[in-house]
């Protein structure tokens, strides 16, 4: 199991270089400033051990007022590398939030270094707005997405936004951040 302060450390890279750095994300600036982001890093290497620290992990944060936790980083370095495993998972992820009742309170975005679009290339540069280090759960309040949408013109171009940054970015433009796991 690698060490979970470099894992936490080149997530955080991550986050500030491309996340924050490109913009792919125009609200991850501002809980991160606010130290609101919550990095926390599971031993599991089972998808059903996953699922249970992803359990405490909603539970934990459907508890604690967002000014304190807004948002929650659930990394993943010893489990489900395969992205199809991966996204196979994120159904019981999504199962787990009705489980809780937290359907339409908290919801779970993935990031994962193969992330692949539905009818993409492996190797396109646009896969990449949703590759982080590690496999990773992103948590989210579904309050705090609301108020960050209602806040930003035109929400719906970010989408847009990120795939033209990454064309003209490119695979050494990315590769020269050096955002991948140590």
């Amino acid at each position: 199991m690698k060490d979970p302060n470099i894992v936490i450390a080149d997530t955080v890279g991550w986050l500030e270089r491309a996340v924050i750095g490109l913009n792919l994300c125009p609200f991850a600036k501002s809980v991160h400033v606010k130290g609101q982001v919550h990095y926390t890093v599971s031993t599991a290497s089972t998808p059903q051990a996953l699922l249970q620290d992803l359990i405490d992990e909603l539970k934990q944060l459907a508890t604690l007022d967002a000014k304190d936790r807004d948002t929650t980083l659930l990394i993943a370095p010893a489990c489900l590398q395969d992205f199809l495993d991966f996204n196979d998972f994120l159904a019981d992820a999504d199962q787990a939030l009705v489980d809780l009742a937290l359907d339409g309170v908290l919801q779970i975005a993935s990031l994962h270094p193969s992330y692949q679009f539905a009818g993409t290339a492996e190797d396109d540069i646009t896969n990449f707005t949703n590759r982080s280090p590690y496999p990773t759960l992103h948590l989210l309040r579904e309050e705090s997405i609301d108020r960050a949408v209602a806040a930003f013109p035109n929400p719906e171009v970010i989408f847009e936004t990120n795939m033209r940054t990454m064309e003209s970015l490119g695979q050494e433009g990315w590769d020269a951040l050096e955002v991948g796991a140590s």
